[in-house]
């Protein structure tokens, strides 16, 4: 018996709802038809992303996912810089070329630092 590798990210946040606008608004992501209780569930491929409520206080740190590597693939990543810098949204890393393509980071609403790249 062995792992054979992630299939299934989560995000513990702060707000559920907010966060999911977030995702929804900003990314572009759709909602799953079905989600657990405390979840949103998101039809990403080829693995599952979801974000839910917390179940440690997420307050005692101010890093919320300090050590935690999230990377989502996109189509435009340039566009969707864009589009989150008109929106105020923290970029972390500008855009740049690397061996994934163009990339550049973002901190979400919890101050989680998510990689897009192309």
């Amino acid at each position: 018996m062995a792992v054979t590798g992630p299939d299934f990210v989560a995000l513990q946040v702060r707000d559920l709802e907010t966060s999911a606008r977030f995702y929804t608004e900003r990314l572009g992501l759709t909602r799953a038809s079905a989600s657990p209780p405390g979840a949103v569930v998101f039809t990403t491929e080829p693995i599952p992303f979801a974000i839910r409520e917390p179940v440690v206080d997420l307050d005692a740190t101010s890093r919320p996912g300090w050590g935690v590597a999230l990377w989502l693939k996109a189509e435009d990543v340039d566009q969707l810089h864009d589009d989150l810098v008109k929106h105020e949204v923290p970029i972390v890393t500008a855009p740049f070329d690397g061996p994934f393509g163009r990339t550049f980071a973002f901190a979400d609403p919890d101050g989680y630092v998510v990689t897009l790249h192309g």
